[in-house]
């Protein structure tokens, strides 16, 4: 890896083009799913005709690009097959994801807002209530890497908000099967409705409907460039959670930090293909211990050559003046995941603004997080963790407050009220008040 110094004038230029390399419209304008059209083009093209033609429109594109030819009927999973995964599946595997699904329960029901009592004054009542969405979409990557962490992520936290209605849509395979894993855990989190669709017809589909798919109100979960570009198209006809791009991690260490345990938090993410990684120290020597590390371990991966192509384009190691400077470069690069490997990790974190999940200490690796700790791994990339936070419980509840007021209420706001309305020239809004107020 390259080891950029902040001392080098050239280094604020670097960081700058790698995080626009990262940003929401990396890549928008190459490749193709269609007819050599942008990405852009094409999936605005595939929403369209899915919004029109329904499920004719899902056979054709699920035949031209998956190479899988599904008459409606076999959108979705039966049952029987979904039991038929579950029964099937290794019982190791099963034995850990049932704890990962409760770990990731029990941190949706801690930190889940409760409903406050009202505000009373006098005869005014004022309050809010958190309701669940009614209708929710999960989607789940396939293709060259299987995510069944993916659905424990996304699935998990709506049932905790009750969301009553839950659907899960995967890629299938070039046999016309969502991968076993996958609809294993469905079933084990009790999720009935599953589609083999993928890209962006199966994000159309969730978000218009079509004849034997039901709209829901929210998308979730991170999948490739048409996935993401199709979920800011439908977005506003259903909520999203985010538009996800490359997975990132920044590590934060100082002297104290073991070379080794560091490399290892970089080659980690930059496994996702692409994925960015960057260490920030004040300390040249453990850069240059780290880079050696990288080498080393690199040699050792089954996945090492799609990881030495990510390292090159997405990843550096910059040494800071000192650690205010890399936790300041760190806040403006806003990172999806952020590792503390610091003497006082939890004094840095009170310190950084913008980051979706920050890991503390030497003991806390960043794949705690992706598979079994309890915070869901769909996290915000490129740089919108200034601004976005994780997927949570939260996001599938919709708050919607209340106002009531009584009589003797009404009429000791009402001239303050009438007077508001007039300034803007809405005779209407001041003339309902004056009627309820002498009512």
């Amino acid at each position: 890896m390259e080891i950029w110094k902040t001392s080098d004038e050239a280094t604020a230029g670097r960081l700058a083009e790698l995080r626009e390399r990262l940003g929401p419209d990396a890549g928008l304008v190459s490749g193709d799913e269609g007819d050599g059209d942008s990405p852009i083009a094409s999936v605005r093209r595939i929403v369209a005709d899915v919004r029109e033609r329904g499920d004719a429109a899902l056979t054709a594109y699920g035949k031209r690009f998956d190479h899988v030819t599904l008459s409606p009927e076999q959108f979705r999973v039966s049952a029987e097959e979904l039991a038929k995964a579950h029964a099937e599946a290794d019982a190791g595997f099963l034995a850990v994801a049932r704890k990962a699904i409760a770990n990731v329960r029990r941190f949706a029901e801690h930190i889940k807002p409760k409903t406050p009592d009202d505000l009373v004054d006098g005869g005014r009542r004022m309050g809010i209530r958190f309701v669940p969405l009614a209708a929710v979409g999960a989607y789940v990557p396939g293709g060259r890497a299987v995510y069944p962490s993916s659905v424990i992520m996304t699935v998990a936290p709506a049932q905790a908000a009750d969301v009553k209605r839950i659907v899960v849509t995967s890629p299938p395979a070039s046999e016309g099967n969502v991968h076993p894993q996958i609809l294993a855990i469905c079933h084990e989190l009790g999720v009935k409705e599953v589609y083999r669709l993928g890209s962006a017809w199966a994000i159309a589909a969730l978000a218009f409907g079509t004849e034997t798919i039901p709209k829901v109100d929210k998308i979730v979960g991170p999948g490739n460039i048409f996935v993401a570009l199709a979920k800011r198209e439908v977005y506003g006809y259903v909520d999203i959670d985010s538009i996800a791009g490359p997975s990132e991690v920044a590590v934060i260490a100082d002297e104290s930090a073991d070379a080794g345990l560091v490399a290892a938090e970089l080659l980690c993410q930059a496994e996702h293909d692409p994925g960015a990684a960057i260490l920030f120290t004040p300390s040249a020597a453990l850069s240059e211990a780290v880079n050696v590390e990288i080498e080393k371990q690199l040699a050792g991966l089954s996945r090492r050559e799609a990881l030495a192509e990510s390292l090159a384009k997405f990843s550096a190691l910059v040494v800071t003046t000192d650690l205010a400077e890399a936790i300041e470069l760190t806040d403006a690069f806003a990172p999806e995941h952020l590792s503390i490997r610091t003497t006082d990790p939890r004094s840095v974190m009170a310190l950084v603004r913008n980051a979706g999940t920050t890991f503390l200490g030497s003991h806390t690796p960043v794949a705690v997080g992706d598979y079994y700790a309890g915070p869901s791994h769909v996290l915000p990339t490129g740089g919108s963790a200034r601004f976005a936070a994780g997927l949570s419980v939260t996001d599938f509840l919709r708050q919607t407050s209340h106002i009531e007021y009584d009589a003797t209420a009404l009429a000791a706001d009402a001239d303050d009220v009438v007077k508001l309305a007039e300034a803007e020239g809405l005779d209407a809004h001041a003339a309902s008040v004056r009627r309820g107020s002498s009512a």
